[in-house]
């Protein structure tokens, strides 16, 4: 693990540059069309395969990076690309990692690459999770899923909710009940393999924001999957179901962490930077057209009004992303997040991407309202970041009790 350091190496200058360049030549030409057809861009996601971005290959080169820095820098570009894209890109990410976090290595060497496919016939996963009734309350969560010893095969039953790629997925990664009695502690994921009789997508939501991006429900009804798709295998979860049980019996002890939450966790500074890349995003566009628009004789960034806010928001930006590299860099390091520093980074950064692409269309003003400026689709799109992954309310609650211990 070498010093912490601010400075990006060359080889990471040299793949922020290359992400750079598709985001600018590529991603943004393309933003304003795939956010008014609200369908999954293929044909973007294609071009990022071709070229190596939509790949298991390029995200294990970033989730290894030993500064930690390298999922962040890639995230805060595509998304200043534009997120709604970038999140049809990284979306399999979300699944590819619960399986990284909880699988074999079987699993992950059989699974991984039928969730990414390849430039020619891109695929894309589903990590599902949420459900109608239990968002970030995973304990409440229903779907179920039951062993049947007879045929060695796993029934789940149940609805997903807000799943990226929920029911176009080649492959689904499923978070289910296998003992109601333990709460969240008794979770686990299982793989459900393409075409798996039981799947079915159910609503497709229509969104404020991130529109290019496929949410929908996912409908389980006795989808049975073979034993060997239960992520980590039955050994292990047996074992951590019997420490569960254990512990409720002796009244609590230390907490067994489940498999979404463990997920969640990894991924909450990588939020935060695909947060920072829309406030950037935006705040380069209110720079820029503060520079060049003329009112009463002057550009209105002589207008101190304009240029405090801008101000501002550079050191928002700044902020954040000085957060969010802690954090990153801290998990790579093995650091516990003993103040919850993951939470901070995705709790600021996303509150910020919020404000800045508010405070960037009344920049604009007139302008900033209309779709002739991109301006009022990164403020929609900046809504999903203190929403997703955990909402602002509960990234609070895991910071106060974390300082409160």
């Amino acid at each position: 693990m070498g010093e912490f350091t601010l400075e990006l190496n060359d080889d990471q200058k040299q793949v922020r540059d290359w992400l750079h360049g598709f985001a600018a030549d590529v991603m943004r030409p393309a933003a304003a069309e795939w956010d008014e057809r609200e369908e999954t861009p293929w044909p973007i996601i294609q071009e990022a395969a071709k070229i190596g971005i939509y790949s298991l290959d390029f995200y294990a080169q970033q989730f290894f990076d030993p500064t930690g820095l390298g999922i962040p820098m890639a995230m805060e570009e595509l998304f200043w690309g534009d997120a709604g894209i970038a999140l049809s890109i990284v979306g399999t990410g979300l699944a590819a990692v619960g399986v990284l976090a909880n699988g074999t290595e079987e699993q992950i060497g059989t699974w991984i690459p039928q969730m990414y496919g390849d430039a020619n016939d891109v695929k894309v996963a589903a990590f599902c999770s949420s459900e109608p009734d239990a968002g970030s309350d995973v304990a409440s969560m229903r779907t179920r899923a039951v062993y049947d010893e007879a045929t060695d095969e796993w029934v789940l039953n149940g609805t997903k909710t807000w799943a990226t790629n929920g029911g176009i997925a080649n492959v689904h990664v499923v978070v289910a009940v296998v003992d109601p009695g333990l709460g969240s502690k008794g979770h686990a994921s299982f793989i459900v393999p393409p075409n798996t009789p039981g799947l079915s997508q159910g609503q497709k939501f229509q969104k404020h924001g991130i529109r290019a991006s496929h949410t929908a429900e996912v409908v389980l009804e006795d989808a049975r999957v073979p034993g060997h798709c239960l992520l980590g295998g039955k050994e292990k979860l047996d074992e951590r179901l019997a420490r569960a049980r254990e512990k409720a019996k002796a009244g609590g002890g230390e907490r067994v962490k489940n498999a979404a939450m463990a997920t969640f966790e990894a991924s909450r500074p990588a939020v935060g930077a695909m947060a920072v890349g829309t406030a950037r995003a935006a705040y380069e566009v209110a720079l820029d057209y503060a520079k060049t628009r003329v009112q009463f004789g002057r550009p209105i960034i002589e207008n101190q009004g304009v240029a405090f806010q801008l101000a501002d928001m550079a050191t928002q930006i700044d902020a954040a992303r000085l957060l969010v590299w802690r954090a990153s860099w801290m998990a790579t390091a093995g650091k516990p997040f003993t103040a919850a520093e993951g939470s901070m980074s995705k709790l600021y950064a996303s509150e910020v991407a919020k404000k800045v692409t508010a405070q960037a269309i009344q920049i604009l003003g007139g302008n900033g309202y209309t779709r002739e400026y991109p301006v009022e689709r990164m403020h929609r799109d900046a809504a999903i970041y203190t929403i997703f992954e955990g909402t602002s309310e509960i990234q609070r609650m895991v910071i106060s009790r974390a300082i409160a211990k």
